[in-house]
């Protein structure tokens, strides 16, 4: 599959709509005044499994064909992935096969399972999970969906801004999250095709902070150890990810982690929205003013709210 474009996003929003849910768009007027901007906020925490990253999984999974999806699907993941690679699956009816690191949160683990992911566990490091992957797509035949590093994804991805846009339709600027870059990829390559001169910004923990210095060096830096309570965002970007967010996103903003927890406050207290870490990683950049949006109209898409409530980083 080549770079998606516009269009591909468009039939990947036909593909997932029967399946996957049309998420609100919220604003809040504390905010706003905050920001000096109108926000308008994509909530994708009210996704199935409780992040975007059911779309992709799901326009990944149902892009299959009929002899390709008999063999199931696998990937690796300890996360929002895994659930939504598995539920996609159980959704077609194929089997889903998930290799999980043995450190995994159980609750993680049996989430993945009561969707009918068939897990494989391997040890916590990269090299362990890219290997048990190929042997188990060697063993079972099953295709290989990447959590970000795939065109399907990127496209299933970039159908919460379409719906966002769709909406809300003269946006000044959009804003997502970067870890492994699927979400912003999508994000930009409808955000700028759709309307033109749009400003498309980005997210990211200073802890993490691997695509901003990624970008400024010209190549991928992968992170090492990055230590954030953004957990989704730990991930490096991939070579197709990198392609598209060097040539089409404006800015990536770097945020502390106190920020981020005042931005997750905001949004928990003023807006009502329960959103994780990662989550509220966007306007925690917008409110840190690193980017000129005063006065503009701003979606900001909230990526997940999958929180651990027995261990919420509030004070």
């Amino acid at each position: 599959m080549t770079e998606p474009t516009l269009r591909d996003i468009r039939a990947a929003l036909e593909r997932i709509k029967p399946y996957a849910h049309r998420t609100p768009v919220l604003t809040c007027s504390t905010i706003d005044s905050l920001a000096d901007a109108r926000l308008y906020f994509k909530c994708e925490n009210f996704q199935k499994v409780g992040a975007f990253k059911f779309r992709g999984a799901c326009n990944a999974v149902f892009s299959l064909s009929e002899s390709e999806a008999s063999r199931g699907v696998a990937t690796h993941s300890s996360g929002n992935h895994a659930q939504a690679l598995a539920l996609a699956a159980r959704l077609r009816g194929i089997p889903a096969y998930i290799v999980m690191p043995e450190n995994a949160p159980s609750v993680k683990r049996s989430a993945v399972e009561g969707y009918g992911g068939i897990v494989t566990l391997c040890k916590p490091n990269l090299a362990s999970r890219e290997e048990t992957l190929a042997k188990v797509a060697a063993a079972t035949g099953a295709e290989v969906v990447h959590p970000f590093n795939d065109y399907r994804v990127i496209a299933g991805q970039g159908t919460a801004a379409l719906e966002l846009l769709e909406e809300i339709p003269d946006l000044d600027a959009v804003i997502a999250p970067v870890g492994g870059g699927g979400l912003l990829s999508g994000t930009a390559i409808c955000a700028t095709e759709l309307r033109p001169g749009i400003q498309v910004l980005a997210g990211e923990p200073h802890a993490a902070d691997d695509a901003f210095r990624s970008i400024q060096a010209g190549r991928i830096l992968p992170s090492d150890d990055p230590q954030t309570m953004a957990d989704g965002l730990r991930t490096s970007l991939g070579e197709l990810t990198f392609s598209i967010i060097r040539r089409l996103v404006e800015h990536i903003i770097t945020v502390e982690e106190e920020e981020i927890l005042q931005a997750m406050r905001l949004l928990w207290e003023r807006a009502k929205i329960v959103v994780e870490p990662s989550g509220a990683v966007p306007l925690a950049a917008v409110l840190s003013r690193s980017a000129e949006v005063t006065g503009k109209r701003v979606g900001v898409i909230l990526s997940g709210g999958n929180v651990d409530l027995g261990a919420l980083p509030f004070r």
